[in-house]
């Protein structure tokens, strides 16, 4: 079970994440970065670990157990899918304690071939997430030795489904739009409510889902940004004595698109008219584009390597992406997302002495012995007159 502090700290990224980004449509999922992250820290040593633990916002020591609670946690949640890929070159030497750390039979291979470990990597991102999303983010090249990814869907109906319809925005950039349209009633004010925020007022709406899962929409003021609504409302997540339910909205625009008043009844039960729209959003982010958000200005740094305790060869990050969709409609909401940190080799080789170097070659009738290690028993002793021909070999063994 993922504890406080760790959904605090997911939390905390993105908040910083959101704050960071552009203005235009998007959808992100700090919860499919941080785990990777912790993983990176694991391994890291020098500027490169202290920069992942910042990031993360724990101590890197615990930064592993914590990702691996946090995957627990999202696995074990219903309406919940994860998974968690780890790609190695061959040659690449992997410590057995960073292995270890990962779940087991997530461990696959790099032929070195990139169009054909691009198609498997794909296939497994699509795979993963249901078709939501139908490639890895990040692509593959001769230089790359590791890939580590995550995989993050989530499906949830409404408890109560909206009812179809059309809308007209009456100001703001929609105005004129022929908009589709989401609408429903209901007796729960306090499915709404207004929070005071550093952003302004904020006005919150709860749509709650199966399986334990909900969606909470959030509308700020119109000079506001996206940054600074979705900051908020992830305070707001953190803070209630903030939300201010519609149950106790004074009368008038309390808040954003909120109006309250007092209207005729037949059977004076309150009344909460809801009015949304659908939506579609697919993006990729690239995570080196704020790489001191995700704690990845060092680790970037290919002159030497940062990794010791993922690999004995130096390493350092070679592209880091998420690819993500989310749909919001009439009877539920889905999303998808993959991330994924690439690695390449680190820091020149260097080849400073000249050392013996012995060739041996048994061309010609040679003796063998097989033995026990440990006690040195001999257990086969045999003499190779006749080896066998190329035709004759068994390639089975």
């Amino acid at each position: 079970m993922a504890s406080h502090g760790t959904v605090r700290a997911v939390n905390g990224l993105a908040a910083r994440w959101v704050e960071a980004l552009p203005h235009d449509g998007t959808v992100l999922a700090a919860a499919g970065v941080w785990p990777l992250l912790g993983l990176l820290a694991d391994g890291a040593v020098g500027p490169a670990r202290q920069e992942l633990s910042d990031a993360l916002g724990i101590p890197a020591d615990g930064a592993a157990t914590a990702a691996r609670d946090l995957l627990s946690t999202l696995e074990a949640a219903r309406g919940l899918s994860t998974a968690l890929g780890l790609w190695t070159r061959s040659t690449l030497p992997v410590e057995p304690a960073w292995l270890d750390l990962l779940p087991a039979d997530v461990h696959g291979q790099l032929t070195g071939d990139p169009v054909s470990d691009q198609s498997c990597l794909d296939t497994w991102a699509a795979k993963r997430t249901q078709g939501e999303i139908d490639a890895m983010p990040v692509t593959v090249n001769d230089e790359t030795l590791l890939v580590l990814a995550s995989a993050l869907t989530l499906r949830t109906d409404w408890i109560r489904p909206f009812t179809p319809g059309g809308m007209q925005a009456e100001t703001g950039p929609w105005r004129g739009m022929d908009l589709a349209g989401l609408h429903r009633t209901t007796s729960l004010l306090n499915r709404v409510g207004v929070a005071d925020t550093a952003a302004g007022p904020l006005t919150e709406l709860q749509v709650i889902g199966t399986h334990g899962i909900d969606v909470h929409l959030y509308l700020g003021t119109p000079e506001a940004t996206a940054g600074q609504v979705l900051t908020a409302a992830v305070g707001a997540l953190h803070n209630r004595r903030t939300m201010v339910p519609g149950d106790h909205l004074p009368h008038g625009t309390p808040g954003p698109g909120l109006s309250v008043t007092r209207a005729p009844s037949t059977d004076g039960e309150p009344t909460l008219h809801v009015s949304t729209v659908p939506f579609t959003v697919k993006v990729r982010h690239d995570l080196l584009d704020h790489p001191d958000l995700f704690g990845l200005r060092t680790a970037t740094d290919a002159s030497q390597g940062h990794f010791p305790g993922i690999s004995a060869e130096p390493l350092a990050v070679q592209a880091a992406a998420q690819a993500m969709t989310a749909t919001f409609g009439a009877r539920g909401f889905r999303s998808g997302a993959v991330t994924a940190f690439a690695m390449m080799a680190g820091g020149i080789p260097r080849h400073p002495f000249r050392a013996r170097e012995i060739s041996a070659r048994f061309d010609r009738p040679f003796g063998f012995l097989a033995l026990h290690r440990t006690s040195r028993l001999v257990l086969n002793a045999g003499w190779v007159v006749t080896p066998d021909t190329f035709e004759e070999a068994s390639w089975d063994w």
